[in-house]
């Protein structure tokens, strides 16, 4: 099938690679051209706009930072809905706020075409291996036209209603996930005056009922940054969390519910990026509530 990809971030890459190995043919374009070379060197052909690109696509995936990035991206000079579009498939797959989907959903219709919003959970890793979370929300018809390509990327794929469900399940299945990391960090600096090794506390953390699947994948590469090691490469930014951490603080002001653990871990992931980084691996948030709140020895 002849595929458009929009946005070649870390999990656009990724999603490009998976999709041609296993036999589609796909296009690429982004902003930054730069991001293109690996995917080209792999096989992928490139379109000098994304209205060319929505042209030479059957199907075309976007996986953009935010809002501001989808409408510039459809509805910008040469944008995807500047082509003649009628009866093709876009799938919407970024984290953004369920109003930005359904306002896409109306222009996208408007055109003749058809979208399927399904933000993903899972890195580049499972990207790379078929193995994402997808959370569609999509009418029926349009949700069955999307699941062939989908089931290639995702292990499980789950239908959550119309457009915009999927973008609540996404912010539903990421909270509990960001607020683990700050958590994390504050249990670390609670038990650090006991001098045990990181390795080894990681190790009885995951063996606990305190020990989410996450902590199996990376708790190695928590116990290597508290000993001054790196965290190798990056597949989640502290950027990335404080961008969803406002979308989800955003969206239960507007549906009347408090998040005060959320709004919390917004201004502890905020203090992690102005004295790391935001380009820094999700994990760091731990590590560095971990030595920023120290208990002193005599306490313990």
């Amino acid at each position: 099938m002849q595929i458009g990809i929009a946005g070649i971030g870390k999990m656009g890459a990724a999603i490009a690679q998976r999709l041609m190995e296993v036999g589609h043919t796909v296009t690429v374009w982004n902003r930054s051209a730069d991001k293109l070379k690996p995917l080209v060197a792999a096989g992928a052909a490139v379109a000098a706009t994304s209205a060319e690109l929505a042209s030479k696509s059957e199907i075309v995936i976007t996986i953009l930072t935010d809002a501001a990035a989808i409408d510039a991206v459809y509805g910008g000079a040469s944008g995807l809905l500047e082509a003649d579009v009628r009866g093709k498939l876009f799938i919407e797959m970024s984290t953004v706020r369920p109003q930005t989907q359904l306002a896409l959903a109306a222009k996208v219709r408007a055109k003749g075409a058809a979208l399927v919003e399904c933000p993903v959970g899972g890195s580049t890793a499972p990207a790379r291996q078929g193995k994402l979370i997808g959370l569609m929300g999509a009418e029926p018809a349009d949700a069955a036209r999307a699941r062939p390509i989908l089931e290639q990327l995702c292990r499980r794929l789950e239908h959550c209603g119309p457009i915009g469900s999927g973008s609540v399940m996404k912010l539903t299945i990421n909270m509990p996930l960001m607020i683990y990391w700050q958590a994390l960090g504050e249990a670390l600096a609670l038990c650090g005056p006991l001098g045990l090794d990181p390795g080894r506390i990681m190790d009885l953390l995951a063996d606990t009922s305190g020990g989410p699947n996450v902590l199996k994948v990376r708790g190695a590469v928590v116990a290597q940054m508290l000993k001054g090691g790196d965290a190798g490469p990056v597949t989640f930014d502290v950027d990335s969390a404080v961008k969803d951490l406002r979308t989800m603080v955003a969206e239960g002001k507007a549906r009347g519910v408090e998040l005060p653990l959320t709004a919390t871990t917004l201004g502890c992931y905020e203090e992690t990026k102005r004295n790391v980084s935001g380009a820094a691996e999700i994990s760091t948030v731990s590590v560095y509530w971990a030595n920023r709140a120290k208990q002193p020895s005599e306490t313990v």
